[in-house]
């Protein structure tokens, strides 16, 4: 027989309900008093009903992530990090992609709301006014993206371009490309003007290159403009991108990095199985996913409203520069033509 409720509170001593409160809405119970329960509980192999808790508590036991394609390695190691925390946590998960489409996110938003306890939205592509107007009164966490009065987690995107822009600049390299990802992508702003920022303080030349697929292809298409433009190092979006970028390269008979220096963003595992091994500015994925995780637990035990407003919580996590094969020495001759669309010392 398996053991049910009242078995679990005569071996820890406790009534029934508080058995309930231990397991369901443990910030309500004494620790010591939680800490027996659930030894109990353990020891008795006990499995509680989620749909009888749900009845007691209002509450699904489940949590919501939406990402935009979880094709991209980054996402998948974001969504191991979510899941641990959520396991950890006795929540299952429901994941959701909107394959890059912008207009898929508030409808997945709206429909998740009703099925989960909180979600967390990594990366959205809509626009903040419409990100601001959806679960205004539920527990939503931005990963990735920043909007007032919205609790989030982001990378310090803007630091991590600049490790990429001193590594390069220290080598030798005076005029470097910029492959962007999509426009509607927050990071890539971000990126975008630590870039700028980072051109400005060591008087590099930045060449951007324009806006590609976050995707292999994305990188494949921009090699070529990449070449054109003079620059002896190339800065991809992601690690993706910067795969791509490699294969057209080594399409085109072009010795990486003794021609050309390629340097990725994410850090994916594959990043470094290729070769020559892609230098790369790290993001900590499931460190994030967890984060993403704790901040929306955070919110379903204070409430969903208490996070609103200019106090919401915001964590900033750090990035690293992990250089490997892709990038070396600028060569001796001097390359550059004219090609692409120039920017140095920007600040825009």
């Amino acid at each position: 027989m398996a053991a049910t409720i009242r078995d679990v509170a005569t071996a820890a001593g406790v009534s029934q309900s508080t058995v309930s409160r231990a397991l369901s809405m443990p910030e309500l119970v004494n620790a010591a008093t939680r800490a027996r329960v659930l030894a109990a509980a353990r020891q008795l192999g006990y499995q509680p009903n989620r749909a009888a808790r749900g009845l007691i508590t209002g509450r699904t036991g489940n949590l919501g992530l939406i990402v935009p394609d979880l094709s991209n390695p980054f996402f998948s190691s974001v969504v191991k990090g979510v899941q641990a925390a959520a396991r950890a946590s006795d929540y299952s998960l429901f994941i959701a992609d909107t394959d890059e489409e912008a207009s898929a996110e508030v409808e997945l938003l709206r429909a998740l709301t009703q099925q989960v306890d909180g979600i967390v939205l990594c990366s959205p592509r809509s626009p903040d006014a419409e990100l601001a107007e959806v679960g205004v009164d539920s527990a939503v966490v931005l990963m990735n993206r920043r909007i007032d009065g919205r609790p989030s987690v982001t990378v310090d995107n803007a630091d991590g371009m600049r490790q990429a822009v001193e590594h390069l600049a220290a080598l030798g390299h005076e005029r470097i490309a910029y492959v962007g990802g999509p426009r509607t992508a927050w990071s890539n702003g971000q990126r975008e003007q630590g870039l700028h920022r980072s051109a400005d303080a060591t008087g590099t030349d930045l060449v951007h290159l324009g806006h590609f697929p976050p995707q292999f292809e994305g990188g494949v298409a921009a090699a070529d403009l990449a070449l054109a433009s003079s620059a002896t190092a190339v800065i991809a979006y992601n690690d993706v991108v910067a795969l791509g970028l490699l294969s057209r390269l080594g399409m085109r008979g072009v010795p990486v990095p003794e021609q050309i220096s390629v340097l990725g963003c994410d850090d994916i595992g594959m990043s470094a199985m290729t070769h020559p091994a892609l230098t790369t500015v790290s993001i900590p994925k499931r460190e994030a996913g967890r984060a993403g995780v704790a901040m929306l637990l955070a919110l379903l035990r204070d409430g969903a409203g208490a996070a609103a407003g200019a106090s919401a919580p915001h964590r900033e996590l750090p990035t690293q520069l992990i250089v490997r094969a892709t990038t070396g020495v600028a060569p001796p001759t001097d390359r550059r033509t004219a090609g692409g669309q120039s920017t140095k010392g920007s600040t825009r």
